[in-house]
């Protein structure tokens, strides 16, 4: 029987943690390339929304076998393809009849449904009411908003965003509004909310036409929070003589006009939104609104809007000229 020595016990140990770091790379790798693929094909629906989608197309982008590529879809999004397709399709069609004059035959040709009977029998499963009536009269909906699984693994991502540091700021006037808002409990920033009030609430927010084009973050002044309810909240702007339907569990707050100052990052890879909102939040803390004439507003509320990458992320914080 060999006698390991001293020396022999050590190079013994550096092997064995060679061998277990390798196999810690290989796992993460592993994970990396499932990520990548689920997220193409993400992508390739998003850009064929509109097309019959199959799994063999969703196989031949992920570059794996279509079993393979369902299981991997499903362990990333919790849902299958088929069932992310059908309901993507319903939230795209949903938008159009609201914003647009027409039949309810075009959007279900359009959107590749195989017959009117059976979009309508879909929209009303997803939705709760028919397509014609829902264009007729729009109400808030639970909108499908899917997330890129990119843009959750941030794993070696630090650093990349090194050399992205041009920040663009313009004066932007918000005129007298209504927000209609979700309250959470004690949330200060997006993730607490979503613990706390779920992450559908951006979906029925979608589905309400904003003045502005797109929901909002609000942080609120102190005048705006009510006691046992958090700072930072989820809206979508409207006019001041809305009258449509205010969602279960929502309410609404008068916003007088005010100026802002609008913070706009450099566009950026999804998967780096957490760094791109830190330049943003950086560049906050650095500027000196007296340069232009104006002080901070602390009776308004700043404002967050969707961090998407092929526009850069973008705040809004309240100001008032100097007097």
């Amino acid at each position: 029987m060999k006698v390991l020595n001293s020396y022999d016990s050590k190079i013994s140990r550096e092997n064995k943690y060679s061998v277990v770091i390798e196999l810690q790379c290989q796992e993460v790798r592993q994970i990396r390339e499932q990520i990548y693929a689920v997220q193409r094909m993400q992508d390739y629906i998003a850009s064929h929304i509109s097309e019959e989608i199959t799994l063999a197309d969703l196989a031949e982008v992920s570059c794996f076998s279509p079993w393979y590529a369902r299981r991997l879809f499903v362990e990333w999004t919790g849902i299958t393809p088929s069932i992310y397709i059908r309901r993507l399709k319903l939230s795209k069609s949903a938008l159009r009849l609201r914003d647009e004059n027409c039949k309810v035959i075009d959007v279900a040709m359009d959107m590749g449904f195989g017959s009117v009977d059976g979009y309508q029998r879909a929209f009303f499963k997803e939705f709760g009411c028919n397509p014609k009536e829902y264009a007729l009269h729009p109400v808030p909906l639970y909108l499908f908003t899917p997330y890129g699984v990119k843009s959750r693994y941030q794993e070696g991502r630090k650093g990349k965003m090194e050399n992205v540091k041009n920040v663009f700021i313009q004066t932007v006037k918000k005129p007298q509004r209504k927000v209609i808002i979700k309250r959470g409990i004690k949330a200060t920033h997006y993730f607490d909310y979503c613990n706390e009030v779920g992450c559908d609430v951006w979906g029925l927010l979608l589905s309400i036409k904003s003045i502005s084009g797109e929901p909002v973050c609000l942080w609120l002044p102190k005048q705006y929070i009510k006691p046992g309810t958090s700072e930072y909240v989820q809206g979508v702007e409207v006019s001041c003589d809305y009258n449509g339907e205010i969602p279960e569990g929502f309410e609404v707050i008068d916003l007088p006009e005010a100026e802002y100052l609008m913070f706009r990052g450099e566009p950026f890879a999804e998967e780096d939104y957490g760094e791109a909102i830190q330049q943003i939040w950086n560049a906050e803390k650095k500027y000196d609104p007296s340069l232009i004439g104006y002080v901070w507003d602390d009776e308004n509320p700043r404002i967050q809007l969707e961090p998407i990458g092929t526009r850069g992320y973008i705040e809004l914080l309240p100001v008032k000229p100097v007097k």
